[in-house]
């Protein structure tokens, strides 16, 4: 079975020229179009955190300084997250704002992830 590449929604702004361009792409399967709503919702939705910041998260590149250590570690080992790697940001993010953030990230990694595999199945 092979599954084909298509186009993804406009969901704007910078995920169109990250270094990570198939964070937009879909495979045709019947559940790309609900990912793609999801991340649109929650990247450019309203929220309490910046939907740059939030961007960034999802991309996994590009955080505030004080962020991307965060960012990092939930894109690369989610699991190995503890309250210590909070503590240092919950003085200037709200909860709020840190909850959209932490989402951002892990829909961003997840969807990474997905892609990968998809493509690694369409290559085979």
């Amino acid at each position: 079975m092979h599954l084909r590449s298509s186009p993804s929604p406009d969901v704007g702004g910078s995920l169109k020229n990250s270094r990570h361009p198939s964070i937009l792409r879909v495979m045709n399967d019947p559940h790309a179009s609900l990912r793609d709503r999801v991340l649109k919702r929650v990247l450019e939705g309203a929220g309490e955190s910046d939907p740059v910041i939030r961007r960034a998260a999802a991309e996994g590149d590009g955080a505030p300084a004080d962020l991307q250590p965060l960012v990092d570690k939930i894109h690369r080992h989610a699991y190995r997250v503890t309250d210590e790697d909070f503590a240092g940001v919950q003085k200037k993010y709200s909860d709020d704002q840190l909850f959209e953030i932490v989402v951002s990230a892990a829909l961003g990694a997840s969807r990474q992830r997905l892609l990968a595999g998809l493509k690694a199945l369409d290559d085979a």
